[in-house]
């Protein structure tokens, strides 16, 4: 709202100002001196998010909302995984592994350096990866990820020799993720608020619950970004959606709302990115629980719930149906959709071979569009076949300290996002509690075999999963980007847990 004093005295401001601006140039054209104002214009992006980032250090949380912020744009890695799922040489110029599979030798590029004006060195690299095993404070995942890695060390300033412990299928694609962030080692004491990477953009200012901002990191040492801000405003799904029609930001970066995306049919207004993601939106079940340690219980629960009715539901039919912890970009991905599939008189019969009556289970979710709409679907669909659920909205960092830190829960939705994740199922003391020796023999031996048998090896673990119903795989996220036409350069797969600003441009 304009106030009355401003509303008139606006005109004869502007009037001052234009003939202001008519003074300089007769006097430039006069004096034949060029104008000084060369300055180009400033490139800004502001993307709509859901959740914002609890902390600025990726080691220290699993909430995706930090590396999708932080990864590749502030933080860098030895090898960065691309669209389409593939390995591509990063901070690392390239690399090579030895016959036996246990020695990975990793050439650094020379002109690598931190934001701070440090060079990028092999013992850089060593102080990164030694950390994760050895800082109380890394959150478990990356601890599982690196526990691998037998030794880390520096042969020259550019030369870094990782050992294993055993050959690894994944520990590659692992650590062009947050396990294999080089930190500035410079930096490490204040990374919860202040990042040390040497990324293409800085963090200029954390609004905590309202924006994330990075600016161009004016030293990078590589292709430099062609953006020279970058906003992440934190928005609900309707607020962001009524942003993006308003023109407030430039891009949704996953639209949480599928219902509305006729909203955003003008192609003079909007570009709709389509795509696909690693995000597998899953009925975590907690499986220490009584009740729920009997396989058939959870393979009833799975049968009670119309996975197609639920997509076409809550997501509006965009996403893909997928049955067990895989996705269409991974390479061992099979439709395994026909396994406990949708059949109520089949859960009843389940529920009575296990002689359970008067269940009552409490769901735990985030306050996610997908999470709490499929809620609602979970609890109508678990009472038809005499399940009680009682549902509990939680906010995300509420959810990430109780549920997924503290297992303290029945059952509970959300997307895990890391890709290639199955390795999460291993550990009996993560949040679902799954703990089958069949299983964790099946992953190991797929991850551990030659390069050619590792599809048909992980398929064998994948299906293992299924069948146990270790969780109830709902849905496949769909990536549903939503840019102004000036926008361009967003990958069209979300293959990474990164928002990646390094080709994005806003003419």
């Amino acid at each position: 709202m304009v106030s009355s004093t401003t509303a008139a005295t606006a005109p004869r401001r502007g009037w001052r100002w234009a003939a202001l601006f008519v003074t300089v140039a007769l006097l430039s054209a006069c004096t034949g001196q060029p104008s000084t104002n060369t300055q180009p214009p400033a490139h800004t992006l502001v993307v709509g998010a859901t959740l914002e980032p609890p902390t600025m250090n990726p080691s220290a949380s699993p909430a995706a909302s930090i590396p999708q912020v932080l990864l590749y744009n502030v933080y860098e890695t030895l090898v960065k995984m691309d669209a389409a799922g593939d390995l591509k040489p990063w901070l690392a110029q390239s690399w090579n592994i030895s016959t036996n599979r246990l020695v990975y030798t990793f050439q650094l590029n020379p002109a690598a350096h931190f934001a701070s004006g440090k060079p990028v060195t092999a013992q850089a690299v060593v102080t990164s990866f030694n950390r994760i095993k050895t800082e109380p404070t890394i959150q478990p995942p990356l601890v599982e990820q690196m526990a691998v890695v037998k030794s880390t060390e520096a042969v020259d300033d550019h030369t870094v020799k990782v050992t294993l412990n055993h050959p690894s299928n994944l520990w590659l694609y692992d650590i062009s993720s947050t396990a294999g962030i080089i930190y500035d080692p410079d930096g490490l004491a204040t990374l919860d608020t202040t990042p040390a990477g040497s990324g293409p953009f800085v963090l200029r200012s954390w609004n905590k619950g309202q924006s994330v901002v990075l600016s161009a990191n004016p030293s990078y040492w590589g292709t430099p970004p062609r953006l020279d801000t970058v906003t992440f405003r934190y928005l609900d799904a309707n607020a962001m959606n009524a942003a993006m029609l308003s023109g407030d930001i430039d891009v949704v970066s996953n639209l949480q709302a599928p219902d509305a995306l006729d909203q955003f049919s003008d192609p003079s207004r909007f570009s709709v990115i389509e795509g696909t993601t690693t995000g597998e939106v899953v009925l975590a079940l907690n499986n220490a629980r009584p009740a729920l340690k009997d396989v058939r219980v959870r393979r009833a629960i799975s049968m009670a719930i119309d996975k197609k009715a639920l997509l076409d539901t809550v997501w509006n039919g965009k996403g893909t149906l997928i049955g067990s912890m895989a996705v269409p970009t991974d390479p061992w991905y099979e439709d395994l959709t026909s396994i406990n599939a949708y059949n109520v008189a089949g859960a009843k019969k389940l529920l009575g071979e296990a002689k359970v009556s008067n269940l009552s289970l409490k769901l735990r979710v985030p306050t996610t569009a997908y999470a709490t709409k499929s809620a609602q679907f979970v609890e109508s669909a678990l009472r038809q076949v005499g399940i009680k659920v009682t549902v509990e909205e939680l906010d995300f960092a509420t959810w990430l300290s109780e549920v997924h830190n503290g297992g303290n829960y029945d059952m509970s939705i959300v997307a895990h996002v890391e890709a290639r994740d199955l390795r999460r199922f291993t550990d009996p003391n993560y949040y679902f509690h799954y703990d089958n020796s069949t299983y964790d023999k099946q992953f190991e031996a797929a991850d551990e075999a030659p390069a050619n048998e590792l599809v048909p090896l992980m398929r064998k673990a994948v299906r293992t999963l299924a069948q146990d119903a270790a969780a109830v795989w709902l849905f496949a996220l769909p990536n549903l980007v939503i840019a102004k036409p000036t926008v361009t350069g967003i990958p069209t797969n979300a293959a990474t847990l990164s928002f990646d600003l390094t080709m994005v441009s806003n003419r």
